[in-house]
């Protein structure tokens, strides 16, 4: 194995959740279910987001779960309540066990510390849709907004078979550079809903993969990207123009990157290469051994 694709291997291999970090969540998971329960009527809580979609990018931040309150309990008027005084309710219950929570959103933040494995979660009320799917608060509209992660996870799963399961690590790993350059694509589910559209079995090689994806990202995310699960809003809709303009650009010095990292392979030059595409990652993909 070359030295590049010793790195990528690697690179792959860092990013994956651990038992150690799946077990801090799903524990974590059962104490809020356990608090939530002793002030609220709900029907389920339970981890989803790109967490669940096995997107998520390490550290572990703002990992999603949802609270699914009963419709017969005795919240069950909160369906016609402002989503802001809801949220507001949902964070008192969660400050009676932990401290440091604040309103982002559509969700309660709950922050554990940089230092912790899973530096934060994102808790997010909802109710049952008719017709399949959950409601969730939208704060910008003063309503409630439509989405469905099951539906999410399924288009992850089909599209990841179709790619010989190697299109969940690429996600992760654009993610990876997103967040090595301050994440100036927002929100990041914008890059997975990008990909399950970009992105087209047969999956080649990530180097390659990566260039062409940022091509065509740069060329394509200025348009509105619509919700996979046809249910909820635009997913870039926060992102202005200009927002949009600058996304393109940060797509295209990523292509840039990774086209003179290929041509280095292409050289034989593999440790420059390595270099090259540690600018897009950073620590999180090794140097060349």
């Amino acid at each position: 194995m070359g030295h590049v694709a010793h790195a990528f291997a690697k690179l792959k291999s860092n990013l994956e959740i651990t038992e150690t970090e799946q077990s801090q969540a799903s524990s974590r998971r059962q104490a809020m279910y356990g608090l939530i329960t002793e002030h609220w009527d709900v029907t389920n809580v339970f981890l989803t987001g790109s967490y669940d979609r096995h997107t998520k990018t390490k550290k572990l931040k703002d990992v999603d779960i949802f609270v699914v309150i009963d419709d017969d309990g005795e919240q069950g008027d909160y369906r016609s309540r402002y989503p802001s005084a809801v949220l507001q309710s949902l964070k008192k219950v969660l400050e009676t066990k932990y401290h440091n929570v604040t309103v982002d959103g559509v969700a309660c933040v709950i922050s554990f510390g940089a230092d912790e494995e899973i530096m934060s979660f994102e808790v997010v009320p909802a109710f049952e849709r008719s017709g399949g799917g959950y409601e969730i608060p939208d704060p910008s509209t003063g309503g409630w907004l439509s989405t469905d992660p099951t539906k999410h996870a399924e288009a992850t799963t089909a599209k990841n078979g179709a790619c010989d399961q190697r299109w969940v690590p690429f996600v992760k790993m654009v993610k990876a550079m997103n967040r090595e350059a301050d994440s100036p694509i927002e929100p990041s589910f914008l890059i997975e809903v990008m990909a399950l559209d970009l992105v087209r079995p047969p999956f080649g090689r990530y180097q390659d993969e990566i260039a062409y994806f940022c091509a065509s990202a740069a060329d394509q995310v200025v348009n509105d990207w619509p919700d996979p699960a046809n249910l909820g809003p635009i997913v870039n809709r926060e992102m202005s123009a200009f927002d949009r303009e600058l996304a393109a650009r940060q797509f295209r010095a990523w292509q840039t990157v990774a086209e003179n990292a290929i041509d280095l392979e292409d050289e034989g030059r593999e440790r420059a290469a390595v270099d090259k595409w540690r600018e897009l990652f950073g620590y999180r993909m090794p140097k060349a051994s």
